[in-house]
């Protein structure tokens, strides 16, 4: 098995200096491609080599379907489910590993929510509450679900920079709320989204708490129990782990109260003719033969993450919007999304080239080996809010540096002289 990481325990000051690079070499994509500056870790994160070898590791000496046979590689595949999930509870601050349940990825998991909780919870005349900063995942199931219902969506509406205020907060959360569902981190403008606040005041009316930490888990820390959420969502492949695998957090006495998701193999205690008994949670919620490897290799991601420490994360990761932030500002004919302060955009950073699309601004960009995102990313009313249609989104990680900053700058000042011949 490969250690991790080479350089693991950097504190705040030593990773924020950006000039420096420790980590980039436990990424055997971003090692072999030294030309290559990968700013959409929003989208998904590189993954360590010591990722990529627990995967291998698995199919090598644990390949066996975990939960159906009693033989003993059966027995350990199970365990490294279970100590994936272990990990995973323990990363956000779950009370119990039972209220980790694992699906194939956030979508899913808010999808589970929505179809659940949602059938349970809501009827006419109740309200669903989300924000206009959402991901399609956390908008068009909660669209459904009040369809199907009967309910309302309700939208919270934040201030230009994305900030949400006081009254906002307490003119649509109200005693029809039943449901408010919201983002930890945007995608699109990097802000955080004061769930904690929300979550008091939706409790106030006995609503439940859904958050989005599909950009907030695999950057900052987070407490489940201190941020006041009922349930949470995330992704392990923009946690350095495997495409394929979500993880649900659900305080248990909601899940155990929410009806299955899917049904079929494992997730029952027995069978008749006439029906059947769900197991217990999470196993009432994991229908079918998963991902086992995917599962069990996730566990090597958040190892990482843990290793170098949400503090040097936290804290390089700033110091490199600072810097875009300040090189942008530079640059007239581009306009940055989102709040004025770099530390609040998390990674992400918004922004679009006066008068040329995103698209060709991104075609050029990967002319120069500088991989960015463009597009509505999934955020279409968001976009719509900002009175564009789509956007460049430069999405940075610990394992970038100075140098990938520098290199999108002077792509965009290329594709600046592309259009205009001049700077």
């Amino acid at each position: 098995m490969i250690e991790f990481p080479a350089h693991p325990g950097l504190s705040a000051a030593e990773a924020a200096r950006i000039d420096e690079n420790p980590y980039k070499m436990d990424f055997p994509l971003l090692a072999g491609n030294p030309e290559l500056a990968f700013l959409d870790s929003a989208a998904t994160s590189q993954r360590p080599a010591s990722v990529i070898e627990a995967q291998a590791e698995f199919y090598r000496t644990l390949n066996a379907n975990p939960l159906r046979g009693l033989y003993e590689l059966s027995v350990k595949a199970t365990d490294a489910i279970e100590n994936a999930r272990a990990a995973m509870a323990r990363l956000i601050g779950a009370a119990n590993p039972r209220e980790i349940v694992f699906t194939r990825n956030a979508t899913e998991s808010l999808n589970l929510v929505a179809k659940t909780l949602g059938a349970q919870a809501l009827g006419p005349g109740d309200e669903v509450v989300i924000s206009i900063l959402e991901h399609h995942s956390n908008l068009i199931p909660w669209q459904q679900a009040c369809a199907e219902s009967g309910a309302t969506l309700v939208w919270l509406y934040p201030d230009a920079e994305g900030h949400f205020s006081e009254e906002e907060i307490e003119a649509k959360i109200g005693p029809a709320a039943k449901i408010v569902s919201v983002t930890q981190v945007s995608n699109v403008l990097g802000v955080e989204v004061p769930v904690a606040r929300i979550a008091e005041r939706a409790h106030a009316f006995d609503a439940y708490v859904v958050a989005d930490g599909a950009q907030s888990v695999p950057h900052r820390p987070v407490d489940v129990r201190a941020l006041g959420a009922d349930l949470l969502a995330f992704s392990a492949h923009k946690a350095l782990g495997p495409f394929g695998v979500g993880v649900l957090w659900g305080r248990l006495d909601v899940l155990e109260a929410m009806p299955p998701f899917l049904t079929g193999g494992e997730m029952i205690d027995a069978v008749t003719q006439e029906g059947a008994i769900w197991s217990p949670v999470p196993q009432k919620f994991e229908a079918g033969t998963q991902d086992a490897a995917g599962i069990a290799t996730s566990k090597a991601g958040i190892d990482y993450l843990q290793a170098v420490g949400f503090e040097a994360i936290e804290a390089r990761e700033r110091a490199l919007a600072e810097l875009l932030m300040g090189e942008l500002a530079e640059l007239p004919y581009v306009t940055v999304f989102g709040p004025r302060d770099p530390g609040e955009h998390h990674g992400v950073v918004s922004f679009n080239l006066e008068g040329i699309h995103p698209h060709d601004v991104s075609s050029l960009l990967d002319t120069r080996n500088v991989a960015i995102r463009a597009g509505h990313h999934c955020a279409q009313p968001l976009l719509a809010w900002l009175g564009v249609e789509s956007t460049n989104r430069a999405s940075m990680a610990f394992y970038n540096d100075a140098s990938d900053v520098r290199r999108l700058v002077e792509g965009i000042e290329f594709v600046w002289e592309v259009f205009h011949g001049s700077r």
